[in-house]
């Protein structure tokens, strides 16, 4: 199979395919045994004219693909996307610690290899945590164990699903098939800036669990991983609580898919000598806009019918080194009430499949380095994050989040009344500029 780059229309037919493709190669119809997209960009720059610049893939005969391929600034060969997976035998059971992207695909791998692993994790089946999530939403009662953070799927299945795949390859296109078997739509695969959308990402995680558990695996929820067990400096094992009870594995092979919430985590690990490193991240707060003005900026007055809501990336670099960045842009979504730990302000972002909610939000953050924390330890981030997040909380009661309008912010003036947008964080909000909860690094 060969592949080469046209421009289609918004609304293509597949009549608008074969046109582009005889416009731009010596190719005929009768002549394809096989097409398919293999990546398209929807390209905005001209709001009269918003089209898709897509990558095609042809399957010609041995003959017509070998002369075409002499176009070359035209028509180049398609690589193998098949990912070839071992079988694979371990003397004791590896173990996988975390049930959110990386802890589920470790898992599948494993499980298609025939290693039978063992999954466990700190949270509940995401029918469950769907419950445990509405409970603190409505109710501001926050389960520490399995909350927005903790649980199948992990905080993936509460944001989105936003799929971020630059260059495809095996590796990629084997998560992004897997997602397709599951239920996502098919257009993930080659879509730039494809997402799946919180409201399906549920039903997909539970059956990639199902995969696992028919392939021999294991899936261990309410499950706590409490240490490791090492041996000359090896690990041997694990070991874990569920229900009260302890349980012990023994183990060469354990894959930590925790995720950076998981800070407990990272304390065990110091505790039994692992060597850490502190890491730079980013601190800011969620910015809210009508979907309707964000469409207006993005397409123009008059969009093509059936287009979505439209999402934006944002990013400036400071002469003091710093860089002020837009991340996890959620078109048509809503802020969620994201704490793992009691006493804390924690916010995220999150769409459903048709992203019609009537904001869009991004989180709009600023970077800090170790050199912005208060001591040398590898885990001052923690603090930093805690410190940041209590400080919020305590500015209100009942997980209310501080919210501003940014006119009011920009201008030093006090919070005042929301007028053309309404916060959609579900606990509620208080009237408060950054300023009590932020370091001035950060609001500056």
């Amino acid at each position: 199979m060969i592949k080469t780059d046209i421009k289609l229309p918004f609304n293509y037919t597949d009549e608008d395919i074969f046109s582009a493709l005889s416009m731009h190669i010596p190719v005929k119809r009768d002549e394809i045994d096989e097409l398919k997209i293999v990546k398209r960009t929807l390209n905005v720059s001209d709001k009269s004219n918003i089209h898709y610049t897509a990558t095609v893939g042809i399957s010609l005969s041995a003959e017509r693909e070998a002369g075409l391929l002499k176009m070359k600034k035209k028509v180049t060969q398609m690589e193998d996307l098949s990912l070839n997976i071992p079988s694979c035998s371990f003397d004791k059971r590896p173990i996988v610690v975390g049930a959110g992207p990386a802890g589920l695909f470790s898992a599948l791998l494993l499980a298609e290899a025939g290693a039978r692993p063992i999954l466990i994790e700190r949270g509940l089946e995401v029918g469950e945590r769907a419950k445990k999530v509405e409970s603190f939403t409505k109710l501001g009662i926050l389960d520490p164990e399995c909350n927005i953070q903790f649980g199948e799927g992990g905080a993936g299945s509460f944001s989105d699903g936003k799929l971020k795949v630059g260059g495809m390859d095996k590796y990629k296109y084997k998560v992004l098939s897997e997602f397709v078997s599951a239920g996502a739509p098919e257009d993930i695969i080659y879509t730039v800036g494809a997402h799946v959308g919180t409201d399906k990402l549920r039903n997909i995680v539970q059956k990639i669990r199902q995969k696992i558990i028919s392939l021999g695996g294991e899936v261990l929820f309410g499950t706590r991983l409490s240490s490791l067990r090492l041996k000359d400096g090896q690990v041997v094992g694990a070991v874990a609580e569920r229900d009260g009870e302890i349980l012990e594995y023994e183990a060469d092979n354990i894959i930590l898919a925790t995720g950076h919430s998981a800070r407990d985590v990272f304390s065990m690990l110091k505790s039994i000598g692992a060597h850490l490193e502190a890491k730079g991240f980013g601190i800011g707060l969620r910015i809210e806009h009508p979907r309707e003005y964000i469409n207006r900026l993005v397409y123009g007055k008059n969009p093509p019918y059936g287009i979505g809501a439209a999402s934006y990336h944002l990013v400036t670099h400071l002469q003091n080194g710093r860089s002020v960045y837009s991340f996890c842009m959620c078109p048509g979504g809503t802020v969620v009430a994201a704490a793992s730990e009691e006493g804390g302000i924690v916010t995220n972002g999150m769409s459903e499949n048709a992203r019609m909610a009537d904001n869009s939000n991004a989180a709009l953050l600023v970077s800090v380095t170790p050199r912005d924390f208060e001591s040398d330890d590898p885990l001052s981030g923690f603090a930093l994050q805690r410190k940041i997040e209590r400080s919020a909380f305590s500015l209100s009661d009942e997980y209310r989040a501080p919210s501003f309008r940014l006119s009011d912010f920009l201008e030093n003036m006090e919070a005042t009344e929301f007028t053309s947008v309404l916060p959609s964080y579900p606990r509620g909000v208080t009237k408060n500029t950054p300023d009590g909860y932020l370091p001035e690094y950060i609001t500056e």
